[in-house]
């Protein structure tokens, strides 16, 4: 099994608010239908979800009741989002089925306090899809803060140990600075846990309020400590995700899991 985290930056537009790229998001459910692998799909919420959450600073915890009404536009806005998803991955033949955050963990000072692992077994059981998602959750110590994607696919990987875990991104895989804004960045196609540690990406100029690479960076070494391959790759380059899945050759940057 695989658990693949669409980022917000590909099946969204980060900058524009709910601009949602339909065509990228038709590819990677082709793709993945075609693969005909056991799947849990997390997704980010991109341009649905950061840009009200970080407008009502809801990240930081309950402050003032103002944030009761963006805690409520932004989980509105990600279910939109995840709504989209859902018709995509279904429309090309992947039996998908949503499961909320905010409905099934509990957050403390932003790390998981609880979580309902069992839903995700009992659809898996039955050949479904499950998908989750960036949302706003309640946080034991805050009052409610930002349960991020990677989070998600942290927790999941740990408990399910999948073959791999899959973070599909707006870029080939891991460069030694950013390739956004460094001409001279260079590739990395594969790289060790510890090599990762000391690795250091600049944030893009949208830097989200799940900290973007950097946050991506220190969620894969904690994979990685916990045995897990993970794999970075394209999301808008067609096919690697497929060949990815069904363990072809393609352009992607894979972190091995432990000491090898």
């Amino acid at each position: 099994m695989f658990i693949i985290k669409l980022g917000g930056s590909v099946i969204t537009k980060k900058s524009k608010q709910e601009c949602f790229r339909q065509n990228v998001m038709d590819n990677l459910a082709e793709e993945i239908n075609k693969a005909g692998k056991e799947v849990i799909l997390v997704h980010g919420a991109g341009s649905f979800g950061h840009i009200l959450a970080k407008q009502y600073e809801l990240n930081g915890g309950y402050k003032n009741n103002s944030q009761i009404k963006g805690f409520s536009l932004t989980h509105a806005m990600v279910q939109k989002l995840d709504s989209l998803v859902l018709n995509s991955l279904n429309d090309h033949g992947v039996p998908a089925v949503s499961i909320a955050p905010h409905s099934i963990l509990k957050l403390d000072n932003h790390n998981l306090y609880e979580m309902n692992y069992k839903i995700f077994e009992d659809y898996l059981d039955k050949h479904f899809t499950p998908v989750t998602f960036g949302d706003v959750a309640l946080d034991k110590k805050l009052g409610f803060s930002i349960c991020s994607g990677d989070l998600l696919v942290k927790a999941l990987a740990e408990h399910f140990k999948p073959e791999k875990a899959i973070f599909v991104l707006d870029e080939d895989g891991l460069y030694t600075s950013n390739p956004k804004t460094d001409e001279n960045a260079e590739f990395i196609d594969s790289i060790t846990p510890e090599k990762l540690k000391r690795l250091t990406t600049s944030l893009d100029d949208h830097a989200d309020v799940t900290q973007g690479m950097k946050g991506k960076i220190n969620t894969i070494s904690e994979l990685a400590g916990s045995g897990i391959d993970t794999v970075l790759l394209n999301g808008n380059k067609r096919e690697r995700l497929y060949k990815t899945l069904i363990g072809e050759k393609t352009k992607i940057t894979i972190v091995r899991g432990g000491k090898r």
